[in-house]
């Protein structure tokens, strides 16, 4: 990738200038936070050029060296020019991604939804499966998992469940995990020891905040009714089940999980937030990128992203035909290959893009 100077200059030039902002102590407290916020950004880029450059005024040192006439200064030179090599190219590809435009929701936390496809009462225990996954993977990185509802099986699992997952980069790591997952093993009920297929759709949507999206109460009719359930039996005597539907869309929320109808309302809306939010984020995406799909996928939850063999204990991720046989170990939550492949990858098509 061919980085114009003049746009590290620039760049350069302003983490500097807000430095000294930040520096005098005179700035009000929005206005530090701003500028602190931008500083923050620009850092990063301006560290990576400044190493880029150190490694090259050291690699024409070295190139020089290599000519001298003492053979072990020369030989050292030549060893030392071939580690800093592999340094720079290193470097340069730090810089090129920390100038790649960031994706806004990166940061955020996450709206996780996995409902039950085909497969029946398989599929929910699937379900089950991949929530807990998500949970332990979460509970590795300090995240914290709020259950915001839940619709548990007869033979357990989830038809469907939605939580929150909030901490420090949350939509950024998890965001390719949009898609169909199938699973293929013999479940505990066959008796024939045949292997069975079945499928959970996973959702990840980057949780909007108040300011993102504008809600007009004349554009909601909310309804109440009691809460029910398994087989109809009533869960309270209240009417503290919510049904929210946004009449510009016709997107429907209920929620019925807590026994507070103010409770339950406020966890509907959040969802709804969340859900109009992507709409507008696809919406705009769709647009920048025109028909063209990214290597790992569309995110489209139509898609089938991955398949989990329990037969042969292996998880295989289609999108980049990589297969890990560590099943045991991903299902207990040990992800970070799995998702550091699929984020390399997407860097590296972006990268590939902006070569193009």
């Amino acid at each position: 990738m061919t980085i114009a100077p003049e746009r590290i200059a620039q760049i350069e030039a302003r983490r500097d200038e807000l430095a000294a902002q930040m520096a005098t102590g005179d700035l009000p407290g929005d206005r530090f936070v701003a500028v602190s916020k931008e500083y923050a950004e620009l850092e990063p880029v301006a560290a990576a050029a400044g190493e880029v450059r150190r490694l090259r005024a050291e690699s024409e040192s070295l190139s020089f060296m290599t000519q001298d006439a003492d053979d072990d200064l020369r030989a050292m030179a030549v060893e030392e020019l071939h580690a800093n090599r592999a340094q720079l190219e290193s470097a340069e590809r730090a810089l090129a991604l920390a100038l790649l435009p960031r994706d806004a929701a990166d940061e955020r936390a996450a709206m996780l939804e996995i409902r039950a496809g085909t497969g029946g009462d398989e599929a929910a225990l699937f379900a089950g499966d991949l929530f807990r996954m998500y949970q332990r993977y979460a509970d590795n990185r300090g995240w914290r998992v709020e259950l915001i509802s839940a619709s548990v099986s007869d033979a357990g699992g989830y038809k469907e469940v939605v939580a929150s997952v909030t901490g420090a980069g949350v939509f950024a790591r998890l965001k390719f995990e949009s898609g169909v997952h199938r699973v293929q093993r013999v479940p505990a009920t066959e008796s024939g020891g045949r292997i069975h297929t079945s499928a959970a759709t996973v959702a990840v949507l980057p949780e909007a905040e108040d300011v993102d999206v504008q809600i007009d109460d004349k554009d909601l009719r909310i309804d109440v009714y009691r809460s029910s359930g398994p087989g109809g039996q009533s869960v309270n005597t209240t009417d503290s089940a919510v049904r929210i539907t946004h009449l510009p869309t016709g997107l429907v929320v209920i929620q019925q999980d807590e026994k507070s109808q103010h409770k339950n309302k406020a966890k509907a809306l959040k969802v709804l937030r969340t859900r109009l939010y992507e709409a507008e984020r696809q919406r705009l995406a769709d647009e920048r990128a025109g028909t063209r799909r990214s290597m790992v996928g569309s995110g489209d939850r139509s898609e089938r992203i991955r398949t989990y063999n329990f037969p042969q204990g292996r998880v295989t991720d289609h999108r980049i035909n990589l297969t890990l046989h560590r099943l045991p170990e991903i299902l207990e939550g040990e992800m970070e290959e799995l998702l550091g492949a699929l984020i390399a990858q997407d860097e590296a098509e972006r990268l590939a893009t902006l070569d193009g």
